[in-house]
């Protein structure tokens, strides 16, 4: 009898060992199953609602690095006709210059809007920025007035406008990143084209005040649409903000290097950019061919941005940079030449 009941005492034991083991493996199976969904749901999709998202991105930046770089077409005019008394080219130079570093220099508030608004609000911001410089610049009669309106408060809704904008294609492509990136940045090459054009065909026609108003309204209706229709993945990703903490951190080379590339970089192409619709009048043509110069410019970069994305994505990032660098070393000897004879 005793071996009976410690047999049964071994039997029931042993089965609830076993079905204790099978429950555990259940839940295993149930955990790994979650984990893999959500690993799956972190992942990119490489697409879908990510092209919308491409094309808000890209009507952003024509509406705002392409607005800006209608400030060339506005600059051959302040010039041939001496709009403001007594204001001298460094001066005029410098509301260029403010919009794109106001536009860098509030990096940091953006990024805290972003954390404590939201992308959306931010991007609200922005627009209203934005349409409230064109709007004002309107208004100037004189230069310090465009310091204000066209330079600071420009470049404060572009860098709120842009800087929200384009991180959020990260969270939406992977492989086809640097092309949905480079067909985003096209946009300022469009918008460029589109709004040097018009600026041109605007002040002759219209008179500054007036273009500058059309312009407010145009990327008013094009910035809050884009705005409302872009959507960031950040419960997905689940993104954890990280500063700067440790200030040794600039003087690493790789961070050094980037950062005079950008310093490189914007020097010439900024120049460029806002002097050569009034280097093209200085030369005899019109200022609506001035307007046009700069629109080829502009859609240079409108065909060009694509394309290196494309290349970054089959090739390498890398590989192509230093590919294009070697490309132009055969180029830096005639920044030298005086004549251009044969």
């Amino acid at each position: 009898m005793t071996s009976e009941t410690e047999l049964d005492v071994v039997d029931r034991t042993a089965s609830h060992t076993d079905s204790r083991s099978a429950r555990s493996a259940r839940e295993v199976d149930l955990v790994g199953t979650q984990t893999n969904v959500s690993g799956r749901e972190d992942q990119p999709p490489d697409g879908g609602y990510g092209w919308v998202c491409t094309a808000c991105v890209f009507a952003i930046n024509a509406h705002t690095w392409g607005v800006n770089a209608s400030w060339g077409v506005f600059l051959a005019h302040f010039l041939s006709h001496d709009t403001f008394t007594n204001a001298s080219n460094l001066e005029y130079a410098l509301i260029g210059g403010l919009s794109i570093s106001m536009s860098l220099f509030i990096s940091p508030l953006v990024g805290v809007s972003n954390e404590k608004l939201g992308t959306r609000p931010s991007l609200f911001i922005g627009t209203a920025l934005v349409f409230t410089s064109m709007l004002t610049a309107s208004f100037a009669t004189q230069i310090w007035h465009l310091f204000l309106s066209q330079g600071v408060c420009f470049g404060f809704g572009l860098g709120f406008l842009y800087i929200t904008a384009a991180p959020t294609l990260g969270q939406w492509f992977l492989k086809k990143r640097s092309l949905a990136v480079g067909i985003a940045s096209s946009g300022a090459g469009f918008g460029g084209l589109a709004y040097n054009l018009a600026a041109g065909a605007g002040v002759e026609s219209l008179g500054v005040q007036w273009t500058y108003r059309l312009l407010a309204l145009c990327t008013l209706v094009a910035n809050l649409i884009c705005s409302i229709l872009l959507k960031d993945r950040n419960t997905a990703v689940k993104p954890q903000p990280r500063g700067l903490n440790n200030l040794r951190e600039f003087g690493h080379v790789s961070v050094v290097l980037i950062i005079s590339w950008g310093a490189f970089t914007e020097l010439g192409y900024i120049v460029l950019l806002y002097s050569l619709p009034n280097y093209a009048q200085s030369i005899g043509l019109s200022a609506q061919q001035g307007s046009v110069v700069g629109a080829v410019l502009n859609l240079g970069l409108a065909f060009g941005r694509p394309a290196v994305g494309f290349l970054s994505d089959s090739f390498g990032r890398i590989d192509v940079a230093t590919g294009e660098l070697q490309n132009n070393i055969p180029r830096f000897p005639k920044l030298t030449a005086t004549s251009h004879q044969p």
